[in-house]
């Protein structure tokens, strides 16, 4: 099913890569990745592996476990992580390699305690998945015959085991049971220890690139453009480069330009000395074209081509920058502290979503898969994604993507709800962690801020977990976290990437510590809703100067349930059902909310599709209410984009990519422009909200519906949408919209709005909650069209059908366009159908769910 869906993904959706560096012509670069053997320590037989991979993943290819997702069979391997493991690979010497004066082993990521042999001699020792390490093998490797590599892992559990338990006090920890509280010793992925949505999976393995690297006299290490400049006329770029030369030498360093052709923008005599060369070079791009987020313009990008030439060796790199500048805007205001980010000067109201791995097995992500989840980002009119700190430092690729579709990034360090120690070897480590990181994502336009944890400081300040501690124990553990966050991190940034801003936890108020975070400043993570069991409505009233994480329970779409049971599992309470809901009172919570706002169904595949049209419409709920908020509240990122296994989660995007509910919901609450609201104890309020830069002005029409389609209530008028605004226009009372013999569990209101240019979705409004609606017992009328070899799926009504579910059954996947919606009374839909070519679509695998028609459901 996986591997289907990357291949339906590689023919609907387009594949945006980046080049972002080029080999010098005095490189050589040899791929050591591919084919390697592995075994557990201590056998005798090697079996064939993967590289880049998992101890899981070569096991599983090998057929010696089962599919770790599915069923229950996650508890069934827990002893992986228990055991040392141990890689080999054999490779020839390459005489072109040994002619070279440097030859250097590269490995891009080792997960994670690592020691690294070369022809039977320890080379390398490593502590640390998110660094990249290099050794310099050119008085190791053999001149002739085969050089063997080996690459021994010790488990990551027993690694620290005996120094954690020696301890006279214990860190807490995000996962504090089990094994799990090892983590905090180990840099290495925290969501691997198992989190509330995903599973317990402890990898080990090369889980990034190996090669062979040789060159002759420099190579070009780091390169920095420190935009210092930027008008509408000029840019004015420092280009820092870090060069490793071999010997003293004269050089020639150009810059050009090399997007429709080349145009050299700079050329200049250089002296390398012999070892770490640190130089800086001004360069002006003339009449610069900006780069700007998605959805208010362009996202330009620059391709830098970087050459030195030293004799007859030239030294090339290759960088796509984005001309742009970005502040973060703190100032008083009326309501505390404003918490913004400004673009080319622009205030943006950021719409994004928090974004964790894609897999448990890293591996396991192709191309396609970032392609499709980010492209589906931009579709859902996001400017912004947030990398979450208990996750990785995302691949290249990623950034790259970010950089094309305009999607901001906000960069947690790697980082996550656990304190975490400040000896000397540890601090060293997350130093040289940061470093390398930093300097790999700086030139990314799409980066944003840096951010030093998630959650941290609120949970030791507010989560009760200085109670378990001496007066002596929280100063110390206090300390280390104030020599993490408050000064190291910070440092790294203000010294690698001076430009972009540090926050030094999300959620807080302020960058001292102890400022947790409020409603009046900085960040907040607001979960009254699910955590604490308050209302949806609660989002209308808890208004946060940036809401970066919030968020509500679904489960995926019925096709996903069937990859991982069996049919006699299907049901939420079955054992292989609750080992996929790590949320403990995950489904107690689903259902108690569902039973106050939802008719709740027998039927499984109903409750499944009425737990995702909660989800979507309980968070479009608060993603409106932030907007029309503005500009007291200037971002939104809800809880969660993607899954890392197939299981219920907060996600609106499923593990194999599907769009749930959610998903469809916030593409609409995101769209720039926006009617949405607010409805008081005796008023309804419509609100007109606006990310665009321009004026649009048009008619209002507002109209009280029954459900049938009869019209009680109708008003017309001249509006606007302001520039970057969020604007109440009309305010009426309901009484003097329900005359007649019509009551609120039988209408709803619609507004439409009708300019010259734009098309804006019309806004909806129910008066009551859906369990209490007198929805017309009815379905969609539908039939199949094809236009110009097009599929398209036309629906239509006389009555309102609520939360439209379109459901392909057959084996080929599609998606539709459009989902979960509400079809008005007599409206006529035309939804496209995103398909594989030449694969027909059987009519008959077409099922459709409303709200209006489920079955009977349990007594309230």
């Amino acid at each position: 099913m996986r591997i289907f869906w990357r291949t339906f993904v590689l023919l609907c959706l387009p594949i945006l890569t980046a080049c972002w560096h080029g080999d010098s012509s005095n490189m050589m670069t040899i791929d050591l990745s591919g084919r390697w053997e592995f075994r557990k320590a201590g056998d005798t037989i090697w079996l064939e592996a993967s590289v880049p991979g998992t101890v899981h993943t070569d096991l599983y290819k090998n057929v010696l476990i089962a599919d770790p997702f599915d069923r229950d069979n996650e508890k069934r391997l827990q002893w992986i992580d228990k055991e040392n493991w141990e890689y080999r690979k054999t490779f020839p010497s390459d005489p072109r390699l040994l002619r070279k004066d440097k030859l250097i082993l590269s490995f891009d990521g080792l997960d994670t305690y690592a020691e690294v042999i070369l022809n039977g001699q320890v080379i390398l020792n490593t502590d640390n998945m998110f660094r990249s390490w290099e050794v310099d093998i050119k008085d190791l490797i053999r001149k002739k015959g085969l050089n063997d590599l080996r690459v021994n892992f010790t488990s990551p559990i027993e690694a620290v085991k005996a120094h954690y338990d020696s301890l006279p006090y214990h860190y807490p920890a995000a996962n504090d049971r089990h094994d799990e509280k090892y983590s905090v010793f180990t840099r290495k992925a925290p969501y691997h220890y198992g989190w509330d949505w995903g599973p317990r999976f402890v990898t080990s393995g090369i889980w990034r690139p190996v090669s062979l690297v040789a060159w002759d006299n420099a190579r070009i290490e780091s390169l920095y453009y420190k935009q210092k400049l930027l008008s509408d006329t000029s840019c004015i770029l420092d280009v820092e480069l870090e060069i490793s030369a071999l010997k003293n030498c004269q050089a020639r360093i150009t810059f050009k330009i090399q997007n429709d052709s080349a145009r050299v923008l700079e050329t200049k005599q250089i002296s390398l000395k012999n070892g770490s060369n640190l130089l800086t070079v001004p360069i002006e791009i003339r009449n610069p074209k900006k780069w700007w987020p998605n959805g208010l313009g362009e996202a330009f990008l620059y391709e830098l081509i970087t050459e030195i030439k030293i004799g007859s060796e030239t030294l090339s790199a290759s960088n796509h920058i984005g001309l742009r500048t970005i502040d973060l805007v703190r100032e008083k205001d009326q309501w505390g502290e404003s918490f913004y980010f400004k673009v080319n000067g622009v205030p943006l109201f950021v719409k994004g979503a928090n974004y964790i791995p894609q897999d448990n097995f890293l591996n396991h992500v192709m191309p396609t898969e970032y392609s499709h989840l980010l492209h589906s980002a931009r579709e859902a009119n996001m400017n912004m994604i947030r990398v979450w700190g208990g996750g990785v430092y995302e691949d290249d690729l990623f950034y790259h993507l970010c950089d094309r579709m305009g999607l901001l990034v906000w960069q947690d360090f790697m980082f996550a709800c656990s304190m975490y120690p400040g000896n000397t070897e540890f601090l060293a480590s997350v130093k040289a962690e940061a470093e390398d990181n930093i300097k790999r994502l700086r030139n990314h336009p799409s980066l944003a801020i840096w951010c030093g944890n998630n959650e941290i400081q609120d949970a030791w300040h507010q989560w009760g977990w200085q109670n378990q501690y001496t007066e002596v124990q929280k100063k110390e553990i206090a300390q280390s976290y104030q020599a993490i966050f408050h000064e190291l991190l910070p440092e790294m940034v203000s010294k690698f990437d001076p430009q972009r801003e540090y926050w030094p936890s999300s959620p807080a108020s302020g960058t001292t510590f102890g400022q947790t975070s409020n409603t009046e400043s900085g960040d907040l993570h607001y979960w009254g809703v699910w955590h604490s069991r308050l209302p949806f409505e609660t989002y209308g009233e808890v208004i946060p100067r940036f809401s970066s994480e919030f968020g509500f329970q679904s489960f995926p779409e019925y096709k996903t349930i069937c990859s991982f049971t069996l049919p006699d599992e299907r049901d939420i309470e079955s054992e292989v059902m609750k080992a996929h809901q790590k949320h403990p009172a995950g489904n107690e919570l689903i259902l108690n909310y569902m039973e106050r706002y939802y008719p709740v169904p027998e039927d499984f595949e109903e409750f499944l599709y009425v737990s995702q049209v909660m989800q979507g419409e309980g968070i479009r709920f608060g993603l409106e209410a932030l907007r029309r908020s503005r500009p007291r509240c200037m971002g939104s990122l809800y809880w969660q984009l993607n899954d890392c296994w197939p299981a219920a989660s907060w996600s609106g995007i499923d593990y194999f990519g599907r769009w749930k509910a959610l998903h469809f919901q916030a593409q609409r609450a995101y769209e720039p422009l926006l009617i949405s609201f607010q409805q008081d104890q005796d008023s309804l309020q419509v609100y007109l909200v606006s990310d665009l830069r321009e004026e649009i002005a048009g008619k209002l029409s507002l109209q009280l519906m029954a459900f049938d389609g009869r019209i009680w209530y109708h008003k017309e008028m001249n509006a606007s949408f302001s520039p970057l605004k969020s604007i109440p226009v009309l305010k009426i009372s309901t009484d003097d919209m329900m005359v007649g013999n019509i009551s609120p569990e039988e209408c709803f209101v619609v507004a439409k709005f009708s300019p010259q240019d734009q098309i804006v979705r019309p806004g909806i409004h129910y008066f009551e909650k859906a369990r209490d609606q007198k929805l017309p017992d009815v379905i969609p009328e539908w039939e199949l069209l094809e236009k110009n070899g097009n599929m398209l799926l036309k629906l239509s009504s006389p009555s309102l059908c609520r939360q439209v579910y379109i459901r392909y059954d057959g084996e080929t996947e599609i998606r539709f366009h459009e989902n979960y919606f509400d079809l008005l009374p007599n409206e006529v839909k035309i939804i496209s159908i995103h398909k594989r070519e030449r694969e027909e679509i059987n009519s008959d695998k077409i099922r459709i769910f409303v709200l209006n028609q489920l079955s009977p459901t349990k007594p309230r």
